[in-house]
C-alpha cells in the first residue's frame, strides 16, 4: 500500500521542542518534493517547510524560519521536521506531502489536497502550559 505516515506530533510546553518524521511506505521518496504543512482549527491549510528532491535546497515560511529545520534521509525514505522554540500559534495538525512536479516553493504554496500526489493523515501537535 502506497501511503505516508507522520508520527512524533504530541503536546509540549511552549519553548519545547518536537520532530515529526514522514515515513514513505510503497514508494521511495528520492524523487519527489517533500512539504510539511499544517492546519489550526478553523484556519486554512498552510505550507510550513518544504524540501527539493536532491539538492537539499529548503523554502520555510516566515513563521517558522529559524525556529523549524526539515531534512531528509533517502536511506531511510523519511523526512524530518525539527521544531524548536515552539509556540502556542503552532498548535495544529501538521501533515506532510509529497509531489515529483512540484518546485519546492510551488509545493509549500498549496492550500489544498488537490493535485499534490500523496498525503499523510496527519500528526497533532499541542502547544500549551
Amino acid at each position: 500500500q502506497v501511503q505516508l505516515v507522520e508520527s512524533g506530533g504530541g503536546q509540549v510546553q511552549p519553548g519545547g521542542s518536537l520532530r515529526l518524521s514522514c515515513a514513505a511506505r510503497g514508494f521511495t521518496l528520492d524523487y519527489h518534493v517533500i512539504g510539511w504543512f499544517r492546519q489550526a482549527p478553523g484556519k486554512e491549510r498552510e505550507g510550513v517547510s518544504c524540501i527539493s528532491r536532491s539538492d537539499g535546497s529548503t523554502y520555510s515560511a516566515d513563521s517558522v524560519k529559524g525556529r523549524f529545520t526539515i531534512y531528509r534521509d533517502n536511506a531511510k525514505n523519511t523526512v524530518y521536521l525539527q521544531m524548536n522554540s515552539l509556540k502556542p500559534e503552532d498548535t495544529a495538525v501538521y501533515y506532510c506531502a509529497a509531489d515529483k512536479l512540484y518546485t519546492v516553493q510551488g509545493l509549500c504554496s498549496k492550500r489544498s489536497r488537490y493535485g499534490v500526489d500523496y498525503w499523510g493523515n496527519g500528526t497533532l501537535v499541542t502547544v500549551s502550559s
